[in-house]
């Protein structure tokens, strides 16, 4: 039984640093590396033909989300970086975009587990397509 208590509150532990750990602007807010697109087990990479507002339309689209604000930079900067928060646990994602000319690049990633099971991928494409 003492055991079950031990889970039990360790998940609890988890659950709640989720939700209130800080986020490392250092870290999370970097120049996306894209190439061209990718999909890994969580995180996806686009390069996208946006013309030069695309950075500007992107970031209507993407505060317009729910659960989704700035966590650092600016469209006057050139470079926004997003954090999500998903409905249940609000496990923090982050999607950073950088414009590149008329070249828009996406970068979005989880900060916990291994997999996002197309979290991440659905979000910035659904974001993309909305452009």
């Amino acid at each position: 039984m003492t055991f079950l208590w031990l889970i039990v509150v360790l998940a609890i532990g988890f659950a709640i640093y989720v939700r209130v750990a800080p986020s490392d602007t250092a870290k999370w807010h970097k120049e996306p590396q894209v190439a061209h697109d990718s999909d890994n087990e969580n995180s996806v990479r686009r390069l996208v033909m946006s013309g030069r507002d695309g950075l500007a339309r992107f970031h209507q689209v993407a505060v317009g989300t729910p659960r989704t604000t700035v966590l650092a930079g600016s469209v006057d900067e050139g470079m926004v970086t997003y954090v999500t928060r998903s409905k249940l646990l609000a496990y923090p994602d982050y999607t950073t975009a950088y414009q590149d000319g008329d070249m828009l690049k996406v970068f979005g990633r989880s900060r916990f587990g291994r997999k996002d099971f197309g979290v991440n991928a659905n979000r910035v494409e659904a974001w993309i397509d909305a452009l």
